[in-house]
């Protein structure tokens, strides 16, 4: 049987062979007919092969673009059937409709559960953290399939996600808008594979009411308490390489998940660099990252601990440190600071300790310049600046780069 998704038809070279593309055909014609393509009116043709295997091709204008349908093998689909189908498919297209994305639509359609177990999967395979995927399952297993798992993707509806959400719109409302925005990406993979249309998330905003936000700062130490607490974390813990990656983030003013992933090819010890490629960045840019004395010093450690690894910091394995490594530190030594919150420290060290300009400060923090202009006038990341800086932060630590 040929693919009923599209059966392309031969260019037509004067008229088609053994019938006037003005009469219909018969069924003994369709049975006997030889290779060629027969006209049965009304945009149905019969295509022949070589081979003698027969189907049906429907052409048709599909909003504005020509179209051809293959409609089955003449051995499954009779000329009254066929005729009967190219009939409604030319009824749907004259109203604008699409005859393909029906059919689409008709397939066995995936429940919800389904749909994002497959989502899932596609979303997987560019996460670095499995915990990533079993949180983004986990939640939709908690507030969302007890009420809509097993009801087909393409008959989702807003009162279903309504439903969903209202429990917990104001109780939880963190967790209310990732779930919201989870089920919105699987029903719009249903979109893209035409099992839907629309996606009822779009209209519950207005339906749900504002939440009452709260701002909640990373806790940070204030920077003068900083060098006290490296100091604390050092030696705190039975593997050397927690507090090693906890003094190296410190000193980077990197984020923990650039630390923690940081692999030896990045580093180059000669320029005192270490350059964190686009895919780890939240910006999604490479970032230069200067490395001190001390910072170097820490490096060499690391790699006297397990050099072998590709990674920098290691748990004494080929994997990275877990994500919770530092903040059990932390915890352990009741330094009252989450891993991010050093990045404040630095911040507000610079601000009120130094007068290195802040365009230096953020781009040493990556962060993305929210002035527009300012960001397309800027041609360089200020390396050298940045340099210096890290070098006044290291040394207000204790631990000058400059004799």
């Amino acid at each position: 049987m040929n693919n009923p998704a599209s059966s392309p038809i031969p260019p037509e070279k004067g008229k088609p062979k053994g019938r006037h593309p003005d009469k219909a055909l018969s069924a003994s014609f369709v049975r006997a007919a030889p290779p060629g393509r027969y006209c049965d009116g009304n945009t149905l043709y019969l295509f022949v092969q070589r081979s003698g295997a027969r189907s049906w091709v429907q052409r048709l204008v599909i909003r504005g673009r020509r179209r051809d349908l293959g409609l089955g093998s003449v051995t499954l689909v009779p000329l009254a059937e066929a005729r009967e189908t190219a009939r409604r498919n030319r009824k749907l297209a004259r109203e604008g409709g699409d005859p393909l994305a029906e059919r689409r639509r008709s397939r066995d359609v995936p429940s919800f559960a389904e749909a994002a177990a497959r989502v899932l999967a596609q979303k997987q395979a560019g996460w670095r953290s499995e915990k990533h995927g079993r949180d983004w399952m986990s939640s939709l297993q908690r507030y969302v399939f007890p009420r809509i798992g097993k009801v087909a993707v393409s008959e989702v509806t807003s009162a279903d996600v309504l439903e969903v959400l209202t429990p917990i719109w104001y109780t939880k409302a963190p967790t209310a808008r990732v779930v919201l925005q989870r089920i919105r990406s699987v029903l719009e993979w249903a979109m893209a594979m035409e099992f839907r249309t629309g996606n009822p998330c779009d209209r519950l905003r207005p339906v749900l009411g504002p939440q009452n936000r709260v701002i909640r700062h990373m806790r940070a130490l204030p920077h003068q308490e900083v060098a006290a607490a490296i100091e604390a974390v050092r030696g705190s813990s039975r593997s050397a390489a927690g507090p090693l990656a906890f003094e190296f983030l410190v000193l980077t003013a990197a984020r923990w998940g650039e630390v923690r992933w940081a692999e030896w090819e990045e580093i180059d010890d000669d320029a005192g660099v270490w350059t964190v490629p686009a895919a780890r960045m939240k910006a999604k840019r490479k970032h230069r990252v200067p490395l001190g004395r001390r910072a170097l010093e820490i490096l060499d450690r690391a790699r006297q601990l397990d050099g072998h690894s590709p990674f920098v910091f290691t748990r004494g394995s080929a994997h990275p440190l877990s994500e919770k490594t530092l903040r059990r530190l932390l915890k352990k030594q009741e330094i009252a600071a989450v891993p991010h919150g050093f990045r404040s420290s630095f911040r507000d060290w610079a601000a009120e300790e130094t007068d290195h300009p802040r365009e230096v400060v953020e781009a040493a923090l990556a962060h993305v310049l929210q002035n527009k202009v300012e960001a397309a006038y800027r041609r360089t990341d200020l390396f050298e600046r940045r340099r210096t800086l890290m070098n006044d932060w290291a040394a207000y630590l204790g631990h000058p780069s400059r004799p």
